[in-house]
């Protein structure tokens, strides 16, 4: 599929903007640590980044969200997570010159996640991307990706049709949800992408880095 040059791309934000994943990591270690456990392999933890905390406690302790004891331990890295949010966490390499070219080219921009606004309001200006012409969280609407309502959400917020904008993520329930709401799907090879591979999520395109997004759009 050909794209359409876009008036808009919005981007995921965990795994695609922003390696959040140190950060992450670190607060589902420390319960371990308190727990007096050996450390979790930082690399498992790391693929499952961008599930969060269900993908994170999964891996850290072999626990689902049904399981007795779960929503303890959630709630404890939770406030892990909240309490040294942006410690280690940077944009990826790339990420700040696309997003200047997309300024300088009058393009807007801006960030949908699955990340509950209690996070995303406080990591958001401390790495850099407070410019962002909108700012959809996990829990901004009454759905969450892969459903489509955070896109048209971001569309109506920047005053475009969804299908002129694009969607950037590092999942396939972004790519799920982009295509369900009528954009220009892009899979970001360069994030966490979980335990599959960006070639089955049948985005339209696969960008290895930040920067083959400005070579599309130029």
């Amino acid at each position: 599929m050909q794209p359409t040059k876009p008036r808009a791309i919005l981007f995921d934000l965990d795994g695609t903007l922003a390696d959040t994943a140190p950060d992450l990591a670190a607060a589902v270690n420390r319960l371990r640590s308190e727990r007096n456990l050996p450390l979790a392999d930082y690399d498992t933890l790391r693929q499952v980044a961008s599930a969060g905390a269900r993908g994170l406690i999964g891996a850290a302790f072999g626990m689902k969200p049904d399981d007795e004891g779960y929503e303890a331990l959630r709630t404890e890295f939770l406030n892990n997570y909240e309490s040294a949010i942006a410690v280690e966490t940077s944009l990826f390499d790339g990420v700040d010159e696309l997003l200047a070219a997309l300024d300088d080219n009058g393009l807007h921009w801006g960030i949908v996640t699955n990340k509950a606004a209690r996070f995303t309001d406080l990591l958001v200006p401390k790495i850099g991307l407070h410019r962002a012409k909108c700012v959809i969280s996990g829990d901004t609407t009454p759905h969450s990706k892969p459903h489509p309502e955070p896109l048209f959400e971001a569309a109506r917020r920047i005053g475009l049709a969804p299908e002129e904008c694009w969607y950037v993520g590092d999942d396939a329930r972004d790519i799920k949800a982009g295509h369900a709401a009528g954009m220009f799907t892009v899979a970001a090879g360069w994030g966490y992408c979980g335990d599959s591979k960006p070639v089955t999520w049948n985005a339209h395109v696969i960008a290895d880095t930040p920067l083959d997004i400005l070579k599309m759009i130029s």
